[in-house]
């Protein structure tokens, strides 16, 4: 893969603000991750598999991907994010949210939609309580086992 195609793909990171990007072609592999700081390009990974080397090319400085979530504030039951996708607080821009701060919930209520590859995954309760904190924004990308509730 020629290097003006890898700049095109971090500038792609870089603006678009997703997490990261994989690209196969033939045996080359490249890995991009936006570690979410403001320098202008994200984490570079270029391996060919009969190798199995990691380099970063010389114009993408390494950024540290911080492993480590901020401890949540309150104190109560943590309802995680089960898959990779973009977090949704309503089912469409003109309906309410489905839960704010400070609303009742019961087992089994809907507490978000995640869409993951066009598909819309609604998120519900596991515990009944009171949501204490909403720790995403509204049309922001979520990880695997991220926070995105805090239930008391």
């Amino acid at each position: 893969m020629d290097l003006r195609k890898l700049k095109t793909l971090i500038d792609l990171v870089s603006e678009s603000g997703i997490s990261e990007l994989e690209v196969n072609e033939g045996e080359d592999r490249v890995r991009i991750v936006n570690a979410g700081s403001h320098a202008p390009a994200g984490q570079v990974f270029y391996a060919n598999p009969a190798q199995n080397v990691h380099a970063a090319p010389a114009f993408a400085p390494p950024v540290a991907v911080p492993t480590v979530e901020a401890a949540p504030e309150e104190t109560g039951y943590v309802a995680r994010s089960p898959m990779v996708g973009t977090f949704y607080r309503a089912a469409n821009p003109e309906s309410p949210d489905f839960v704010k701060v400070g609303d009742t919930v019961k087992i089994g209520q809907t507490l978000c939609i995640i869409e993951a590859m066009k598909l819309l995954n609604e998120i519900e309760s596991e515990k009944d309580g009171v949501i204490k904190q909403i720790l995403c924004e509204n049309g922001q990308g979520v990880e695997f086992d991220q926070p995105l509730f805090i239930i008391a």
